[in-house]
């Protein structure tokens, strides 16, 4: 721990001792009940799962989910929460932060309005999302369950150890059964554990009518896999000269068409894996979310970085070959059975660091996703096709 975080730290927990928070109430079945998921796509379909549950075992109780306005789409049409709300939760807008003290004076504003609307219970998905705590403590939150990482326990009247090496799904729905007995629920009926449930995406279908007619427009209705090069952070990224070869051996030797897609940021590297191919491909720039989930879905593969999109591919049954690096695959990799997805991954003795935050001009030292061979991808790509 730095010294900056000790400090915080001394901070945090000062002020949870200082001021007083609201006693505990009977909590109901009926409870109105705020789920905090601050991230970015991928870790925000990983609650999936959690959400259905509560549903399920508090069919009566009222669940807001509150995600980040980059995350909305993904749960905007999700049939187990009754509302989604937004806050632009600092330290994950990907902007620098305006000041010093704005973190704290927009976390403020956003307790009031939180503390209006009487919740009886918030979960704070993200075990270490000590800023989300103290939003929730702040808003005079009866019951606030979370993971107690040393900066987030101080604000929580139920805090769990959280258990490292543990997949990230099954994270969430450990708050989410202990949130459900603690309001009364009856379990007897529900699934005894996270095993076989599956990630969520909900769609429109203006998404499904998009899809269909841009398939039956570009490919004829041939089979195809859908390459996603890009991601979130530079360093998860591989190099475009190896998804080139792979889209040209899924042409030539796997018989199918390939689409390379990308957001609208991501269009140069979507470009410049075109421009290396021999054979001829498709390109998908700036889709919305639903569009991109609906053409995913009638793929027979996605090949991809760790991103959000092959989560995404997950939610819809798509099968998925996936390059793995800096971030641990036990916590963070696909949700879903084995036969279906594989992650790749080098050689290197640093995976995984679990850093993302590398200075642009360190990137040349980290290559652990870049030192991936073409033929781990292809291995994969048959095991995954052979099935």
């Amino acid at each position: 721990m730095t010294g900056r975080e000790k400090i915080r730290l001394s901070l945090l927990r000062a002020l949870a001792f200082v001021t007083f928070p609201p006693d505990l109430s009977r909590l109901e079945e009926t409870a109105s009940i705020l789920l905090v998921r601050p991230d970015h796509l991928g870790d925000v379909l990983f609650a999936t799962p959690a959400l259905r549950f509560l549903r399920r075992a508090l069919p009566k109780a009222r669940l807001t989910l509150l995600v980040g306005p980059w995350s909305r789409d993904a749960v905007a049409n999700n049939p187990n929460v009754d509302e989604v709300m937004t806050c632009e939760f600092p330290g994950f807008t990907r902007r620098p932060k305006r000041s010093p003290v704005s973190p704290y004076s927009y976390l403020r504003r956003e307790a009031r309005r939180l503390k209006e609307r009487e919740y009886d219970l918030a979960i704070n998905f993200r075990f270490d999302f000590w800023w989300g705590a103290m939003l929730t403590y702040f808003a005079d939150i009866p019951h606030r369950i979370g993971y107690a990482t040393p900066e987030t326990k101080p604000f929580l009247t139920l805090a769990l150890p959280h258990l490292g090496g543990v997949h990230e799904v099954r994270q969430n729905w450990r708050l989410a059964e202990v949130a459900a007995r603690l309001a009364g629920a009856d379990l007897s009926g529900l699934p005894n554990g996270v095993e076989g449930s599956s990630l969520e995406f909900h769609g429109q279908p203006v998404d499904d009518e998009f899809a269909s007619n841009w398939l039956n427009d570009n490919l004829a209705g041939s089979s195809f896999a859908l390459l996603h090069p890009g991601s979130g952070s530079p360093v998860k990224l591989w190099r475009a000269d190896g998804f080139a070869r792979v889209a040209d051996e899924l042409v030539e030797r796997f018989g199918l068409r390939v689409v390379l897609s990308g957001a609208t940021a991501e269009e140069p590297l979507v470009k410049d894996v075109s421009r290396q191919m021999r054979q001829e491909t498709t390109e998908l720039i700036g889709l919305t979310l639903g569009q991109l989930a609906s053409v995913l879905g009638r793929s027979r593969l996605a090949i991809g970085v760790d991103s959000g999109v092959m989560h995404l591919a997950s939610a819809v049954n798509t099968p998925t070959v996936r390059l793995y690096g800096p971030v641990d695959d036990a916590t963070f990799g696909p949700w879903g059975r084995e036969s279906r997805h594989v992650v790749v991954k080098s050689d290197m003795d640093c995976i995984p660091c679990d850093r993302l935050d590398y200075d642009p001009r360190d990137l040349g030292e980290h290559p652990c996703v870049r030192n991936i061979d073409v033929e781990q991808v292809l291995a994969a790509v048959t095991r995954i096709l052979a099935t």
